[in-house]
């Protein structure tokens, strides 16, 4: 049976939730694999919303066990609360597994995303100053702190004082702020661990039992590829790996057994935090992409912004990921344009490039060359098929499938669980 990649194929935030929840009710498990709480998911069921951060978008479907694998960063504090949260609106949270090899964001590391993002002054990253970044940072240091130390006190201290032992220092000297005690830090991590303990598994070992009893697993990246810390637009990138292959390392699953790498893609481009983005719009349009589209971030609370369609970043996204398939959500926030433009090429230094370029350089001086394609005005949102679109709606899905290099196997219409018109089976 089907393993399944799900991810971001542009800069994040392009519905990524909704189409989770949607495949959550065919599949056995769903799993985040990597970011933390710099994550936002905003799933509409019925007249409900939730907003996800840490938590898997199939913790909303009863038959689903929802798993976070060793690759994500998981701060305590965040996933109780949200844990209890949906607990208080009658949601089933009990069958959650947390991989005891994923590690935990401490009160240290966030300390230390804050001060340095600070620090860095115009040239900062636009983090969410949540300590995503310094606690992979401490994982790739080997001076991290994993779940499963929570349950050995002796050794879960010996961690804390490695890793406080330059980071005091760093924080003292450097930005002048006060050391912090041990002690301190390892009374508020041991606080957490009976709470926890009800959730902690070897998930790679359940997760692999589970394939081979021909169960299905869907794996939910995170934020998206062009954050991804190899092959997004670095430095403005995440700390991890939202691309295909994080899936494997960050659940501990072979690459042999995926079977299917599904894109979501917006119908336009949006975009938090700094970093180049050669569609951005300055203009009226840009503003009505983001007020009719909702564009705020769900974690980050911050305006994201808005842009056209890229594809020459929908192919980079195939490309990097082996996508089979795109899912294009929020078609309906194009409706009643005249004409909706969509960027084929870049022109860099007068020259057209059709592919992304990988120099930052060349990146952040890039020109978007656009191709204006007919608009339509019609209210699209009770479509429940292809044929329901307007005809130019139905040739701006097939012109972004064409240069996208995919097929689009399913349409948003819609923020709700049934505004969704589905070409082709994901599963």
């Amino acid at each position: 049976m089907p393993a399944l990649v799900l991810l971001g194929a542009q800069w994040g935030d392009e519905g990524k939730g909704k189409a989770t929840d949607l495949l959550g009710g065919s599949v056995d498990y769903v799993v985040r694999y990597q970011g933390g709480n710099n994550a936002g998911h905003t799933v509409v069921v019925g007249d409900q919303k939730y907003a996800l951060h840490l938590l898997p978008s199939g913790i909303l479907s009863p038959g689903c066990t929802p798993v976070i694998g060793n690759g994500v960063v998981v701060d305590p504090s965040v996933l109780l609360s949200e844990l209890s949260g949906l607990n208080e609106r009658g949601v089933d949270t009990s069958k959650l597994l947390l991989s005891g090899n994923a590690h935990i964001i401490t009160p240290y590391n966030v300390t230390v995303d804050k001060v340095t993002e600070r620090f860095l002054g115009k040239r900062k990253i636009g983090t969410t100053g949540r300590g995503i970044g310094p606690t992979y940072a401490d994982k790739i240091n080997r001076v991290g702190i994993r779940v499963q130390d929570l349950y050995d006190e002796s050794i879960l201290t010996q961690k804390v004082e490695a890793a406080l032992d330059i980071k005091n220092q760093v924080l003292t000297k450097l930005y002048n702020r006060r050391a912090i005690a041990v002690d301190q830090v390892v009374e508020e991590l041991l606080a957490y661990a009976e709470k926890l303990r009800p959730y902690v598994a070897d998930t790679v070992l359940v997760l692999n039992q589970a394939l081979e009893e021909d169960k299905v697993v869907l794996f939910e990246g995170g934020q998206g590829t062009l954050l991804d810390i190899d092959h997004g637009t670095y430095p403005f990138v995440t700390s991890s790996n939202p691309t295909a292959g994080g899936a494997c390392t960050g659940a501990g699953v072979g690459p042999t057994k995926i079977s299917r790498v599904i894109g979501i893609l917006k119908a336009y481009t949006t975009r938090v935090g700094a970093g180049p983005f050669p569609t951005e719009l300055f203009d009226e349009d840009g503003e009505a992409l983001r007020r009719i589209g909702g564009e705020r971030g769900v974690t980050t609370g911050r305006d994201r912004r808005c842009g056209w369609f890229d594809a020459v970043i929908a192919r980079y996204a195939t490309r990097v990921n082996g996508l089979t398939d795109f899912f294009l959500t929020k078609l309906d926030v194009l409706t009643g344009w005249e004409q909706i433009p969509v960027c084929v090429a870049y022109e860099i230094d007068g020259k057209r490039v059709e592919e992304l370029p990988y120099s930052q350089t060349d990146f952040h001086h890039a020109k978007p060359v656009y191709e204006m394609l007919p608009g339509w005005s019609e209210d699209i949102s009770k479509a429940k098929s292809f044929s329901d679109l307007p005809k130019n709606a139905q040739a701006y899905v097939k012109a972004l499938e064409e240069m996208s290099g995919a097929p689009i196997s399913a349409i948003g219409v819609g923020p709700g669980r049934d505004e969704t018109i589905e070409i082709n089976s994901f599963l």
